[in-house]
C-alpha cells in the first residue's frame, strides 16, 4: 500500500458539503478507525461459541463417565488422567497467556499511536494558520478530514458539529479508505503548491511540508495498528485443548448439581477471558476501545 495521503478526503468532503450534514451515521474505520456494531457482535460470538463447546465437552465427559466399566476407574488410571490433565492445562495456560500478551501489545500500540497523531494534526493546522489566509481552503479540508475520522472511527458517539465532512457510511472498515486517502493527498498537493513570496513564507512553507510528512507517517502507523493479531490455527488449537480439559472434568466427577455449577462457572470464566482477548484485538469499539478524546480535542483546537 502506498502511504496515506492527507489531502484527498477533503476534496470529497467539499463536494459533499452542500449536502445537509453528511456526517451522521458513520460506520467505518478511517485508516485506523473502528468497526462499529459489527465488531461488537463478532467479539461476542467467539466467547459464546467457546462456552457452548466447553459445556458440551463436559457433558460428553459425564456421559462417558456413567458408562465406563469399573476396571477403567482403577487408581492407576485416575493417576494417569491426573498427569495428562496437568500437562494439558499447563500448555493451555501458556497459549492463553501468549494470546493475551499479543493482543494487549497491539491494543497498547493503537492506544499510544492516537495521541501523537492528534498532536501532529493540530501542529500541522497551526502551521497552515501561521502561513496566512492563503491556506484557508487547505485548513478546511484538514478539518473535514479529522471530523470524518472521528465520525467513522467512533460511530456510536456523537458526530462532530460545526464542520462538514463526507458521508462515511460506505467507507471501508479495514485498511485504507480511498475517500480519506484522496483528501490526504489533496492536502499534500496544496502544501507542496504553496508559492511563498518572502523569507518568512519560505520558512513556513518548509515547516508545513515537514509537518505534513509527520502527519502522513503517524496516520500510516495508526492504519497499520488496526488489524487482528490472533492466529486462527493457534486460537482453535487452544479451544481444542480447552474442550479436552473440560471433557476430563466430566470423566472424573459425577454429574451432580455442585459439579455442574463449578464446571459452568469455569466455562464462564474461560469464555470471559476469550471475550477480553477478542475485544482487545480490535483497538476501536467494543468494551475496551481507544477513546476519541485526543482527536476531538485536536479538532476543537483547529477550529478555534
Amino acid at each position: 500500500m502506498r502511504p496515506p495521503r492527507l489531502g484527498s478526503t477533503c476534496a470529497r468532503s467539499c463536494q459533499l458539503a452542500a449536502r445537509p450534514n453528511a456526517c451522521g451515521a458513520a460506520k467505518t474505520l478511517d485508516r485506523g478507525g473502528a468497526y462499529g456494531e459489527g465488531s461488537r457482535t463478532s467479539a461476542l460470538l467467539p466467547p459464546l461459541l467457546v462456552f457452548f463447546v466447553l459445556c458440551a465437552s463436559a457433558a460428553l465427559g459425564f456421559i462417558i463417565n456413567g458408562r465406563l466399566p469399573a476396571r477403567h476407574r482403577t487408581p492407576d488410571s485416575i493417576e494417569l488422567v491426573h498427569l495428562a490433565l496437568g500437562l494439558l492445562v499447563t500448555f493451555t495456560a501458556i497459549v492463553l497467556g501468549l494470546l493475551t500478551s499479543s493482543v494487549k501489545t497491539g491494543f497498547e500500540n493503537g492506544y499510544q499511536a492516537r495521541g501523537p497523531y492528534a498532536g501532529e494534526l493540530t501542529q500541522f493546522d497551526q502551521c497552515l494558520r501561521d502561513y496566512g489566509p492563503e491556506t484557508a481552503a487547505t485548513r478546511a479540508r484538514l478539518h473535514s478530514y479529522v471530523a470524518a475520522v472521528i465520525a467513522s472511527t467512533w460511530p456510536d458517539e456523537p458526530a462532530p458539529q460545526g464542520v462538514s465532512f463526507p458521508d462515511t457510511t460506505h467507507m471501508r472498515q479495514i485498511g485504507e479508505d480511498p475517500t480519506l486517502a484522496n483528501i490526504i493527498d489533496d492536502i499534500g498537493v496544496a502544501v507542496r503548491g504553496l508559492e511563498p513570496t518572502d523569507s518568512f513564507h519560505h520558512a513556513q512553507a518548509a515547516a508545513c511540508a515537514s509537518d505534513y510528512s509527520d502527519v502522513v507517517k503517524s496516520r500510516w502507523t495508526v492504519i497499520e495498528g488496526v488489524h487482528g493479531s490472533i492466529s486462527a490455527p493457534f486460537y482453535w488449537v487452544l479451544v481444542f485443548w480447552l474442550a479436552i480439559v473440560f471433557a476430563s472434568f466430566g470423566l472424573r466427577a459425577p454429574p451432580n448439581a455442585l459439579n455442574v455449577i463449578v464446571i459452568a462457572m469455569c466455562a464462564i470464566s474461560v469464555s470471559s477471558a476469550i471475550f477480553v482477548i477478542h475485544d482487545l484485538d480490535v483497538p476501536y469499539g467494543g468494551l475496551f476501545g481507544v477513546p476519541s478524546d485526543s482527536m476531538r480535542h485536536a479538532l476543537v483546537d483547529m477550529m478555534r
